[in-house]
């Protein structure tokens, strides 16, 4: 089981899962752009390095938890990065959500240079991230999905092998038309009930308990309900995803109306500047629709 590892972008979700992973006792190397989000790292005792290359050479597996499809690709890909670092025999394991056809290129670039590829998006948020309960769907080769998946253990609860390079970026984009959809249903249900004079909060607890019940409708519905859009996941990071989506399905030929709407949501959301509240703010949109 590998023993030395590099985390590269500690961000909202990055920083928890990097001090998860050194918490379990692994020797940690890591990297951000700003010096300060790795002071938690190096006050849990995890290395601090100047460059993705520089975390990267000390490692056996690297993890990466960036933006965006182009921050992988500098990140791994561009001067300085993770290909310049990592060693042959290496794994890269990329946790963000990015284009499954970039991922399809990035892990011919590292395959090229002896070092192997797993994508690992996530689920969960936050929440998830900080208490290691994370959802995490793998796209890339058998032995190597078994070769880490000790470390996506300490990372997450619901590990699943999804097929080859790039699967696991197609399972995300799946997960985020269904969260989407999710959280625009329950946001009409409860627009519909405050319209008709019915406590949103009873309504809540009474479908809880039938066949609508969802992680969505028990945490985001009372979000909703409580006029509370802290992010545990930010709008324009799903907005991001909704653009994969779309990306995805215009290549394939597919014409998917839900995911369509949901991404006029969230630019409506980002558009309306509220782009760092929660996805669940979806809500404010249709609210603001009806008024």
């Amino acid at each position: 089981m590998p023993d030395r590892i590099a985390f590269i972008g500690l961000g909202i979700m990055g920083r928890p899962m990097a001090l998860n992973l050194r918490r379990a006792g692994y020797d940690l190397a890591v990297y951000a752009r700003r010096p300060e989000s790795m002071e938690p790292l190096a006050a849990a005792g995890a290395m601090t390095w100047r460059s993705p290359a520089q975390a990267a050479a000390q490692a056996e597996v690297i993890f990466t938890m960036v933006a965006d499809t182009p921050d992988v690709e500098q990140v791994i890909l561009g001067p300085g990065g993770v290909l310049e670092g990592a060693a042959p025999g290496a794994v890269v394991v990329d946790m963000s959500t990015i284009s499954a056809a970039a991922t399809r290129v990035i892990a011919g670039r590292l395959e090229g240079q002896g070092v192997a590829m797993l994508d690992a998006p996530v689920s969960g948020g936050e929440s998830g991230a900080i208490a290691g309960t994370l959802s995490i769907m793998v796209g890339g080769a058998v032995p190597v999905f078994d070769r880490v998946r000790p470390l996506l253990e300490v990372l997450g609860r619901n590990i699943v092998h999804v097929g080859t390079n790039g699967a696991g970026q197609v399972c995300k984009s799946c997960n985020q038309i269904v969260v989407g959809a999710t959280i625009a249903g329950v946001a009409e249900a409860i627009l519909l009930a405050r319209a008709a004079g019915v406590d949103p909060a009873r309504v809540r607890e009474a479908l809880l308990g039938g066949f609508a019940a969802s992680r969505i409708l028990e945490v985001h519905g009372q979000r909703m309900i409580d006029g509370n859009f802290a992010p545990g996941f930010k709008a324009r990071l799903h907005q991001k995803d909704m653009r994969i989506v779309g990306e995805a399905a215009a290549q394939l030929g597919l014409g998917l109306p839900t995911a369509a709407s949901i991404a006029q949501y969230l630019d409506a959301l980002v558009d309306q500047g509220l782009g760092e509240l929660d996805s669940a703010a979806i809500y404010k949109v249709l609210e603001s629709m009806n008024h």
